[in-house]
């Protein structure tokens, strides 16, 4: 957003700073032109427009107006004239002959503004006028067979529905049947008493929150059913970043219009919503244009609590001609409060089968239990009874604070089924973990797959909610199928981009009360001075990938954690990191990162972790010692145990250090990037979908 509204401001702080309509035509004849009273200037073409600025190009060695006093102005469209306007110019490059000249209207009359939306709005229709801010749709063609198969498999399967479009009509459609043998798609008409009529035509279909269109050149039907082969390209379109779906029953949004007031308190339907969007439903009497800042929107549900937004209108739409129109905008919350409300009404919205863990964190410790979670790498239930506490206390931190926790549940009638969290430890990474599904199938009947993608589904979408999102990370098991198929799969296809990262690590359990016992061979040891630490930054960006550095915050300027321990102090939870080195003579031969988290957000310990780095060619004969020091730092912060995140093949110092892990297992750091996320999602709602039906279908 930018910034707040206040009506007493006047028009600047009333519409963002692209404000209105972008202007094009192809000659005069079929522009809106601005006219000015001042000597010199007869005419300027508007190149954009709203009832609160316009932007012109003067015509040829115009005299530019003055900016001292108030303009006098009058817009004409092919004869139709609005006016008189007053405004004040606020830009203007006497430097250049070609450049535009903006003036801010001042004072603007309800039936002014009524007028200037009606020539807009017929200029939209006739193509003319586009929103001053139009995101261009995000398209990439699919090519690969498999790829094809994989995509329309889940359109099939999860019923998605489609629009035919050919000219001078649209059509809704559903994939009815994929018969897998002959690669053919069977399309079945949703429009009562509809035809196929004449191809060629084109069909979208929608997946998880991608669009996906196929030519069709040309028409065979059977029984009533059109045929298409596997086509050869699939177009991907995508137009939000954040997945839009219907708002709940009943919702409606409250707010007043900061320009004309004497509208008064206009009450709407929520059409739909995402975490950054709403879509509204009104009438051209809203007098709404793209731009205009809306401050404080009210939202309110059935149960009648409400919500406090910040929106701006950045799309109109609908049949103004039939008294119906659509406004959309991007809203951001006004406070914490209403933040972690508006975080939990979306997400329930998004994915209604799931729940957050917040009022089911004893079932939700019994699901770990019972799926066996706690028997991963070699543990037992017992082993974690230590974390119970700390366990059930961080969980009721997670609803109020949307920014670093987010704990997913997919209940049913016999208890929770599965769970999955995401917590915030870097300045902008989110940490997914703690995956667990119970065994066995729910009363109710569920299509395969779908438990495991609605947690998926809720905790990503949660981490993308977060303005400040750019990589999900996690530490997951090679030798896991789900892990394996999905993440390391889509993860390696796009590691040369520089977008994702599949590393192996071996995660090995270090007890505080179990040191060395060996001497530290005359290495001093110490926190690392501010040199050391560029020295270290330097060689992590030597030796490890670029999204490794930045996801991790191993920046020199990230190195201390200072951001995110103030986010996590100031919510009353732990959060440090401190690097000590060991030196020689002075000189720093290794170092060890620790890093250290409030107890209980991840039972393996994931976030008291450390990392070892040689800074010269000794710097192993160092590690012991170091691991040691880790020891006493973690054991004088109340810690019995701590991970060691171990990223080299060298063997010679885990006996020694006393570390422990699971015999088989295959973890690996795997890394994300943010942009990556919507495609991640619609990969992995094609990866988990049931099996396409194998009968033919019905004529």
């Amino acid at each position: 957003m930018r910034g707040d509204i206040e009506t007493s401001g006047g028009p600047a702080l009333i519409a963002g700073s692209y404000s209105g309509y972008s202007l094009h035509s192809e000659g005069p004849e079929k522009g809106i032109n601005l006219i000015l009273s001042q000597p010199g200037i007869s005419s300027s073409r508007v190149t954009r427009l709203s009832p609160t600025v316009v932007w012109a190009l003067p015509e040829p060695g115009a005299e530019l107006p003055p900016r001292d006093r108030t303009l006098q102005l009058l817009l004409d469209d092919n004869g139709r004239t609005i006016g008189p306007l007053r405004g004040e110019l606020f830009w203007s490059d006497p430097r250049r002959y070609d450049a535009p000249i903006g003036i801010q209207l001042v004072g603007v009359t309800q039936e002014q503004g009524r007028q200037i939306l009606s020539l807009l709005d017929a200029a939209a229709r006739e193509g003319r006028a586009l929103p001053a801010v139009s995101p261009q749709p995000i398209e990439e063609a699919f090519v690969e067979p498999e790829r094809i198969r994989s995509i329309l498999k889940s359109v099939c399967v999860m019923k998605h529905e489609g629009l035919l479009r050919q000219l001078g009509r649209t059509l809704r459609v559903s994939l009815e049947y994929f018969d897998v043998a002959s690669s053919q798609l069977h399309w079945r008409l949703e429009e009562p008493d509809a035809n196929w009529g004449t191809a060629p035509y084109d069909i979208e279909v929608v997946g998880h929150n991608t669009a996906y269109r196929l030519r069709v050149p040309a028409l065979e039907t059977r029984g009533g059913r059109m045929v298409t082969p596997l086509p050869r390209r699939l177009w991907k379109v995508r137009h939000r970043s954040h997945r839009r779906v219907p708002a709940p029953a009943g919702m409606t949004a409250h707010f007043h219009h900061p320009l004309w007031g004497e509208l008064g308190m206009l009450e709407r339907e929520v059409v739909d919503l995402s975490f950054t969007g709403l879509c509204l439903r009104g009438t051209p009497e809203d007098l709404m244009f793209p731009g205009l800042l809306l401050q404080p929107i009210e939202v309110r549900g059935t149960d009648g609590e409400s919500i406090l937004l910040r929106g701006e209108v950045r799309y109109v739409g609908g049949k103004p001609q039939e008294g119906q129109q659509v406004f959309g905008l991007q809203v951001v919350p006004r406070t914490p409060v209403d933040e972690a409300r508006w975080v939990q009404l979306v997400s329930q919205a998004l994915c209604p089968s799931t729940r957050g863990a917040e009022q089911v964190l004893e079932p939700l410790w019994e699901l770990l239990v019972d799926s066996g979670y706690f028997n991963l790498a070699g543990k037992t239930t017992e082993h974690f009874e230590e974390l119970r506490t700390s366990f059930l206390e961080t969980g009721r931190h997670a609803a109020r604070l949307p920014r670093l926790f987010c704990q997913t549940v997919w209940p049913s009638e016999r208890g929770l089924e599965a769970t999955l969290s995401s917590v915030k430890p870097y300045r902008d990474s989110w940490l997914v973990h703690q995956l667990a599904k119970r065994p066995g199938k729910p009363a109710v009947d569920v299509p395969p797959g779908q438990i495991l993608r609605d947690v998926h589904v809720r905790t990503l979408e949660h981490a993308q909610s977060d303005p400040h999102f750019r990589w999900l990370i996690a530490y997951t098991e090679s030798t896991v199928p789900l892990m394996e198929r999905v993440h390391h799969a889509y993860a390696r296809e796009h590691e040369a981009s520089g977008e994702a990262l599949v590393m192996p690590v071996r995660l090995m359990h270090v007890s505080c009360d179990e040191p060395s016992g060996l001497p530290d061979n005359g290495f001093e040891l110490g926190p690392a001075r501010p040199e050391e630490k560029t020295q270290l930054a330097e060689e992590i960006a030597r030796t490890r990938p670029a999204c490794y550095v930045d996801a991790l915050d191993l920046t020199r300027e990230r190195m201390d954690l200072r951001h995110t321990m103030e986010t996590w102090h100031e919510a009353g939870l732990e959060r440090e990191r401190q690097v000590l080195v060991a030196r020689r003579d002075g000189v720093a031969v290794a170092a060890i990162i620790l890093e250290l988290g409030q107890p209980g957000t991840n039972l393996f310990r994931l976030l008291d972790t450390a990392r070892l780095f040689p800074l010269a060619l000794e710097g192993p004969d160092a590690y012991v010692a170091l691991l040691d020091a880790a020891r006493e730092w973690y054991a004088r912060r109340g810690r019995s145990a701590f991970v060691f995140l171990r990223e080299d093949e060298d063997d010679s110092y885990t006996a020694a250090a006393r570390l422990h892990d699971e015999p088989g297992a295959k973890p690996c750091l795997w890394v994300l990037s943010a942009r990556m996320l919507p495609d991640f999602l619609e990969y992995v709602s094609e990866a988990t979908v049931g099996r396409l039906t194998s009968t033919t279908p019905t004529t």
